[in-house]
């Protein structure tokens, strides 16, 4: 009886801890002032400190112990020969305990990103409504960028490490920090999944590890996808926690880079995002389209196409909808297809270069 009251006494304050923790999430400005200026940039820079100690993505490993520690304690409790309704009862409150502690650890952590102000005030962006000839066109900008990157690479793949990847992307990132304080990057915490196989089979290009600060990249993905992939992931690391928010802040980082690898990396990514669009909304003019895509970047498309569906099966379809919830559970309320926000904001952000195309 004393350890169920003990338990349930937990229970209690951990509820209490979430509500308020979810609560304060209802004011954006709150969270932009005291937790994502103040509070957030010590634990990550802490966080990511200590990660970097390491060779390997720490973080996969705590996921690791995490899912040993639930599979250990339903088994020991599944053993137990005598097991009443004190036991049963018990359990169910520590396994609510259990997933209390991960909200709050969650939130704290890097959770409460989630609750921002959105980024386009930052960054000076609008977020106007675009129109059909401004896609059109900024489909035209991207592929027009892309033959000149193109030619200018040749055949000379960036087959860089990912401790490079880190470096590069970290130099164009502070460089951005002298006009924008939002991308100052220090203490680097990039690292390779720890399972490619088993991350490309969950059609996962890289992800941010709240417990341990890191950015964990898939290194399997063809060379011209990573540099972009790193530059999105960092977007997290430094608090852009939406999707389509870290894409857009990824993407300035890659374009504004020295290095014409990475800018082909961003607009190579980017054109995915506006030929879908393209593809939903006027299947007419993307049939056009992508007859006048240039032959390199089709053939980087057949890379891509065939690295996911070498590794990519069912499990992708289960894993996205998972995903789907998680982004809903976090304000994103279009969830997974949040990452297709990002077209709007490249309106935006290139309304002047698409005005002389017109």
């Amino acid at each position: 009886m004393t350890s169920i009251r003990h338990t349930r006494n937990k229970t209690f304050a951990l509820l209490a801890i979430a509500l308020i923790i979810f609560v304060l999430g209802l004011y954006p400005e709150a969270i932009e002032n005291y937790y994502s200026e103040l509070v957030y940039p010590v634990i990550s820079m802490v966080q990511r400190c200590i990660a970097s100690f390491f060779p390997f993505a720490i973080g996969d490993l705590l996921y690791v112990l995490l899912i040993i520690y639930v599979i250990r304690k339903v088994v020991t409790f599944i053993s137990k020969t005598k097991k009443d309704q004190d036991a049963y009862l018990c359990f169910a409150l520590q396994g609510l305990n259990f997933f209390l502690i991960i909200y709050i650890s969650f939130k704290v952590l890097w959770g409460l990103n989630y609750s921002r102000p959105q980024i386009n005030e930052q960054l000076q962006i609008n977020k106007m409504p675009y129109q059909k000839a401004q896609l059109l066109n900024l489909s035209s900008l991207f592929i027009n960028k892309l033959e000149k990157l193109g030619k200018a690479i040749g055949d000379t793949p960036a087959n860089y490490t990912i401790e490079e990847l880190q470096d590069r992307a970290a130099t164009s990132y502070n460089a951005l920090a002298i006009q924008q304080p939002l991308f100052e990057y220090k203490y680097q915490a990039v690292k390779a999944v720890l399972s490619g196989w088993l991350t490309s089979k969950m059609g996962i290009e890289g992800y941010y590890n709240p417990l341990s600060g890191e950015a964990n990249i898939n290194t399997k993905l063809p060379e011209f996808v990573l540099p972009f992939v790193v530059c999105h992931e960092m977007a997290h690391q430094v608090g852009v926690a939406r999707e389509d928010e870290a894409n857009l802040v990824g993407y300035l980082a890659a374009i504004h880079h020295e290095d014409i690898h990475f800018q082909y990396s961003a607009y190579y990514n980017m054109l995915r995002y506006v030929l879908f669009e393209i593809r939903m909304k006027y299947p007419e003019d993307y049939n056009v389209l992508i007859t006048k895509i240039p032959q390199q970047v089709m053939d980087n498309f057949k890379r891509e196409r065939a690295f996911w569906a070498k590794y990519n099966g069912s499990m992708s379809v289960y894993m996205g909808k998972t995903f789907d919830k998680i982004l809903k559970l976090n304000n994103q309320q279009k969830g997974i297809n949040s990452y297709q926000d990002i077209v709007l904001w490249l309106v935006n952000y290139h309304e002047k270069e698409l005005a002389v195309l017109h």
